[in-house]
């Protein structure tokens, strides 16, 4: 069984869309593919086949694969919340909570489940593409590492370096890795990618020439830019660190960024919508105030979260935007945030405590130890949906009464306020079904253009496979993946 592991001069370089890419084309060339991540950083993330959770970049990587999403893909996944700290998620369940020292010193015991999970991978397919995590280039952490080098030389899996020619200096940081890393380390390294090209790649040969001098790495292959990655889901938060608006249309949907904003690629089928323009509005500035409707979204600190909002005077915008008649969506972490209050008294998201909530929904939250993690269908606002649930906490109140779902499974699920423009919900992927986002987007005076958004990542990766089939030289990648059909002509 073949393998082959990405790693990046960097974090954003683009890995998690290579390796989708490449999942899909080798997919398409009719292998059976997995993918796998040792170690994942992300507050985005998925529900899974066997009822856990893995990191977002997984479950679409496996999507890339015709594949249902499973824990094995990403043993192990830190979620960050308040006070410095991560929630530790491994084989899709909570572990405990760790400081950023605490889980240094821990990771190395983890490799062991690590390669469990790669081995039962392994078995299932004819190859494995591994996605690493910010760069082998960090010696400083490279003591216990399984993200990385560690996991590389643990399960001998060949490497191949990405480097980032948009954000500029490519040469110095595929070169200057291999300077840095150790002899075993550089071994692993077989070769390098160049990404997210713009302009004509023949103004590169002389660069690309000297990279292989310079570091005796061989070229796979320089990547363009590929445009079909805006329509994919969004993977993580640096995505947010360049937020603009999206679309220009006549209806105007705003999302506050929050410091610890998690699934914010619930809003992401929204860009679909030729009526709407989807403005998330970063930290220093206001929420417009021509908006239509105001989405809360995920958190991973919703106590913390609220924080922040009102620190940023976003609460009094809220407030005089449900006063003069705007409609206000709050899903999970913003679902508990419009309520009356938000009750931590066991510190499972941060230090221990209480807030007052918005007062827009007549429920109170009582966060707990026990994770809500299942997939979900059912109607909302007159329309079908699936979806899935990821939570911690309860909540309840006499605004329960006023569902603002009914799920298959007869629970009814979520609150609307009786003026029918304040609803809360813990369904993420809600806005996935065009149906729903049609009945939303007609509360607003506007209608859906009726999209279907997974078919639209579906072509986007298909779309992409075939980039990469142009642009680099996969037959070569299969073959140092060991792959036996790879290498043909």
């Amino acid at each position: 069984m073949g393998a082959l592991m990405l790693q990046g001069t960097g974090s954003d370089v683009g890995k998690s869309v290579l390796v989708a890419g490449l999942c899909r084309a080798l997919s398409n060339r009719g292998l059976r593919v997995l993918p796998f991540k040792p170690q994942n950083m992300s507050n985005n993330a998925a529900v899974t086949e066997d009822g856990g959770e893995i990191g977002r970049a997984q479950a679409l990587q496996a999507m890339a694969c015709r594949a249902e999403p499973h824990t094995d893909m990403n043993p192990v996944l830190l979620k960050p919340q308040a006070d410095h700290t991560s929630q530790l998620i491994v084989h899709g369940r909570v572990r405990g909570t760790l400081g950023a020292g605490n889980f240094r010193t821990k990771r190395a015991s983890l490799l062991p489940e690590v390669l469990e999970s790669w081995q039962r991978l392994r078995a299932r397919c004819d190859i494995v593409m591994v996605e690493g995590a910010g760069s082998p280039a960090e010696i400083n952490l490279r003591a216990g590492d399984i993200a990385n080098m560690g996991f590389a030389r643990a399960a001998d899996v060949p490497v191949v370096l990405v480097g980032d020619i948009d954000r500029g200096g490519v040469i110095a940081a595929l070169a200057g890795t291999r300077t840095v890393l150790d002899t075993q380390d550089a071994a692993m390294i077989r070769g390098f990618i160049i990404n997210k090209f713009r302009g004509d790649p023949a103004l590169f040969t002389d660069g690309y020439r000297q990279i292989e001098i310079l570091s005796g790495w061989r070229g796979f292959g320089v990547v363009p830019w590929l445009h079909a990655t805006a329509r994919l889901p969004s993977e993580d938060g640096v995505t947010l660190e360049r937020p603009a608006s999206s679309g220009t249309g006549r209806l105007k949907i705003a999302c506050p960024i929050l410091p610890r904003i998690s699934n914010f690629d619930d809003l992401d089928p929204l860009k679909l919508e030729p009526l709407v323009e989807l403005v998330m509005v970063p930290p220093g500035q206001p929420i417009p105030a021509d908006t239509a409707l105001i989405i809360l979204p995920g958190s991973k600190a919703s106590i913390a979260d609220l924080a922040a909002l009102r620190a940023e005077g976003w609460d009094i915008d809220i407030l005089a935007h449900h006063r003069q008649g705007g409609a206000i969506l709050g899903l999970c972490g913003g679902y508990q945030m419009l309520g009356r209050k938000i009750a931590d008294p066991d510190g499972f998201e941060g230090p221990p405590g209480t807030a007052d909530g918005l007062g827009l929904l007549d429920v109170e939250t009582r966060l707990g130890p026990q994770k809500q993690l299942r997939a979900v269908s059912g109607e909302a606002l007159g329309a079908r949906f699936t979806g899935y649930e990821m939570h911690i906490g309860e909540t309840d109140g006499p605004g329960a009464s006023l569902a603002f779902a009914r799920l298959d499974d007869g629970k009814m699920e979520g609150v609307i306020a009786p003026s029918g423009l304040v609803m809360g919900s813990y369904v993420h992927g809600l806005l996935t079904s065009a149906d729903l986002r049609h009945a939303l987007l007609q509360r607003l005076g506007g209608a859906g253009g009726g999209a279907d958004y997974g078919a639209s990542v579906d072509a986007a990766l298909d779309t992409i496979a075939d980039e990469l089939e142009q642009h680099l030289d996969v037959d070569a990648l299969m073959a140092l993946a060991g792959e036996p059909g790879g290498g043909r002509a």
